[in-house]
């Protein structure tokens, strides 16, 4: 039983079905020894594709993700979807090679300082430096990812303690009648093989299973009797309430309970799939002008809400989150819950509130319908390419119960948030605050693992669709029919907007009416391409059955540019 074994064997524990990979020479023994005890290795064609996809696992199925890079570069390029897991309190294990330990600091290939580097964008690091000690280290870093405040960890494992003992030895030249060692060499490296594998008995510990939360019942009475002094309250809610997918519907039921207007962020917006309960899409910047109280369910004040400036400054605060950072992030709330916010919005729904904001909610509806009426208007506009607020309204019509959606892109996807609903609590997926591009080829790839008979929609921009592209050959090889829809107008236009206007030049923001869907044809995908308004709904269900039948689909839809997030620029 070798190294890779031994981690296969910690992960199979944990009842891990995948793990996405860019196989690396270094980290050969973990891909074979999970596929020995059938855990399904994904290869990608790009690291970050491979944690990305772990993070998606993660989010929606409650189970830690994991991936595998090698060392050098196959880190390097793994850093931005690790921080990216890390601002989303997603629980990811990254499993990564290292040189030999005896050529540590000795010039050998893709040797650098792994945990530095990893340092400020994990929750933990580890490196193993004894066989014996291989099971032992994984099972603490699972075991601190998924505990408190979840995060992403990593574990550094150096070939020479994966390998088997014996290709080790021949390694180290310890198997050869060759005179051209010296002795003190010699013996140094039958020393230190020794060290790696003597007393390999890897003890792995049972799984770590979640602690079980109580409620601060003292909080929720003090939130009871915020909410009922208010006449008009406000709820957000992010994504970091959505870490348990088994919650959603008792968050869902909540939210209905208390009757209190809401807006969602990020994977909470699956919570839109639930057209019953009170969740606003427009005009929460107003609303949280006028409202008396505000709780924050999950979201830190950052730059999305204007680092709390959005927010009336009479209104009283509630922050509630796991991570105390997040929770007095730019702000001095009123009342501080430092607890898993599912479990705050469950409880508190428990208790009998008197509802006081019946004209505030019919004021909010007046303005959502006002807004909704507003960009019927602008889909009906005619242009010359195909209008991207008409082409969504339409998909609308094509999006079936548990159907998921992933969002990688700036504008285009931007304008699919405001008009798309989603099918399911863990209906849509998007990079979350880190406003990371790159993220659709990944996040698809969990997503449709973990839900296979769910349709899996990726909104691209033309931008960010570049990241992806190669990707197509992974959801090929893998049978993993997705289906993509890229936005072409030939431009990266959330940031040529703002730079054209304020500096009078789009240098950096010019591409190419590429046609993706040629290029996707060429990897041995489906390419439809939309250039009209009257082959929407002609395609779209085209598309529906091209991938019913296990071919992934790239839809390639030259769209007008429009003013439609005019002025959308965040710093």
């Amino acid at each position: 039983m070798h190294g890779g074994d031994q981690v296969a064997d910690v992960l199979k524990k944990h009842n891990i079905k995948w793990v996405f990979t860019l196989c690396g020479g270094h980290i050969s023994p973990i891909l074979t020894g999970c596929n020995k005890v059938d855990i399904k290795i994904i290869d990608t064609r790009h690291e970050s594709t491979a944690v990305f996809a772990a993070d998606a696992v993660s989010r929606l199925s409650g189970t830690i993700g994991v991936a595998a890079v090698t060392a050098g570069p196959g880190l390097t390029n793994s850093i931005t979807p690790i921080k990216n897991s890390q601002l989303a309190q997603s629980p990811v294990l990254i499993l990564g090679g290292a040189t030999a330990t005896v050529l540590k600091n000795r010039g050998s290939l893709q040797d650098i300082d792994h945990l530095s580097l990893v340092k400020s964008i994990t929750k933990g690091s580890f490196s193993v430096r004894r066989l014996k000690n291989l099971s032992k280290t994984i099972q603490k870093a699972i075991n601190l990812a998924i505990s408190g405040v979840p995060g992403p960890v990593y574990v550094e494992v150096p070939v020479d303690i994966l390998f088997p003992e014996e290709v080790v030895r021949k390694w180290y030249g310890l198997k050869t009648d060759s005179k051209s060692m010296p002795w003190w060499m010699s013996l140094y490296l039958n020393w230190n093989v020794n060290y790696l594998f003597n007393n390999n008995k890897g003890l792995i510990s049972p799984p770590h299973k979640k602690a079980r939360t109580i409620s601060p019942n003292q909080k929720i009475n003090q939130l009871k009797r915020l909410i009922e002094k208010a006449k008009k309250p406000i709820m957000l809610i992010g994504s970091s309430i959505m870490l348990d997918p088994d919650q959603a519907s008792d968050i869902a039921d909540s939210i209905k309970k208390l009757e209190i207007p809401t807006f969602v962020s990020g994977s909470a917006r699956s919570l839109l799939s639930r057209s019953d309960i009170p969740l606003f899409r427009h005009n929460r910047k107003s609303s949280l002008k006028e409202s008396d109280l505000v709780v924050l369910f999950g979201i830190p004040c950052d730059f999305r809400l204007d680092y709390g400036r959005q927010i009336n400054h009479r209104a009283k605060i509630v922050a509630i989150n796991k991570s105390r950072k997040d929770m007095l992030l730019n702000i001095k709330p009123s009342l501080c819950i430092n607890h898993n916010p599912a479990t705050i919005i469950i409880e508190i729904a428990k208790t009998k509130i008197k509802n006081n904001w019946t004209a505030w909610i019919d004021s909010i509806n007046k303005k959502e319908k006002e807004r909704k009426k507003n960009i019927q208007s602008q889909a009906d506009e005619k242009t010359k390419n195909v209008n991207p607020i008409k082409f969504f309204t339409l998909l609308n019509k094509h999006l079936s119960k548990n159907d998921i959606i992933i969002a990688d892109g700036g504008d285009f996807v931007a304008t699919a948030s405001y008009i798309l609903r989603p099918r399911s609590f863990t209906g849509w997926l998007d990079p979350g605050v880190f406003g990371t591009l790159g993220v659709g080829s990944g996040f698809a790839l969990g997503a449709k693992l973990c839900y296979p008979s769910s349709t899996v929609w990726i909104i691209f921009g033309d931008g960010s669709f570049g990241y992806s592209l190669i990707e197509f050959d992974t959801f090929i090889r893998h049978n993993i029919p997705v289906i993509a829809i890229i936005g072409n107008d030939a431009g990266w236009t959330q940031i040529a907007r703002d730079q054209v206007d304020i500096l009078e030049d789009p240098i950096g923001t010019e591409l190419r009416y590429t046609k993706y869907d040629l290029a996707v044809a060429g990897i041995g995908g489906c390419g439809l391409s939309i250039e009209k308004e009257k082959d929407i709904d002609k395609i779209l269900t085209e598309a529906k059955e091209a991938s019913s039948q296990g071919n992934p689909v790239a839809i390639n839809v030259k769209i007008e540019n429009t003013d439609f997030r005019k002025g959308s620029i965040s710093i």
